[in-house]
């Protein structure tokens, strides 16, 4: 991905698995459940909604999941598996260079947040709703998607690549800046993918003090 003159090149004549976006394959239940509560949110969701979503009676939707608060904890780990899976895989195909694993990792965050924005939204907004049970896990998966970052980071100031005297605080901000795109990007929208996914990288270049 790096074009070694400072600018920043969005490949897309080989992309990699993890860059593959198709319809998602959720299951129907999680699919009716994602749609509620992205609409009204999880407090605003009844079971029978989610149910007739489905086209699925309430004791047959029971069958499958049976609470409201194990669809919200099935559709948030399948979320974050996929996350942490296309984000492994970017950084593994990238290459040993701090540089190239931060613009995958960096390109990876992006398109999962363009791609799957309303799982990553639920994601974000409703880790208050988690049961105590569940909600470290989730925590954990996001800590380890952080620290996956991080190391990226710290790997590119010991290298000379990076100038930033501060690599945690512009690794977390960088990740915010990907996770925020669930928040306003559409597709067909007035910015396309692939120029977003150019800019962010500037940006995310930019806070980490990359050294062309």
């Amino acid at each position: 991905m790096s074009s070694g003159a400072g600018e920043t090149e969005v490949r897309t004549d080989s992309l990699g698995e993890w860059r593959d976006y198709g319809e998602s394959e959720l299951p129907v239940p999680l699919a009716a459940a994602l749609a509620a509560f992205t609409e009204h949110g999880y407090h605003g969701t009844s079971v029978r909604e989610i149910a007739a979503r489905a086209n699925l009676s309430v004791p047959g939707l029971y069958h499958h999941y049976p609470s409201k608060q194990s669809l919200l904890q099935g559709l948030l780990e399948r979320t974050m598996t996929d996350l942490l899976r296309r984000s492994e895989m970017a950084v593994a195909e990238a290459g040993d260079k701090p540089v190239d694993q931060f613009d995958a990792v960096v390109e990876s965050l992006l398109r999962f947040h363009m791609y799957r924005r309303e799982q990553a939204f639920v994601g974000s907004t409703e880790i208050r709703s988690l049961d105590d049970d569940y909600r470290p896990t989730y925590i954990a998966h996001r800590d380890r998607q952080q620290h996956m970052v991080d190391e990226i980071v710290f790997a590119g100031v010991e290298a000379g690549d990076f100038a930033t005297r501060y690599p945690k605080d512009a690794s977390r901000a960088v990740t915010t800046m990907c996770v925020g795109v669930s928040t306003w990007f559409k597709l067909g929208g007035e910015l396309g993918a692939d120029e977003l996914i150019h800019r962010n990288l500037q940006i995310a270049r930019d806070a980490v003090g990359y050294r062309s």
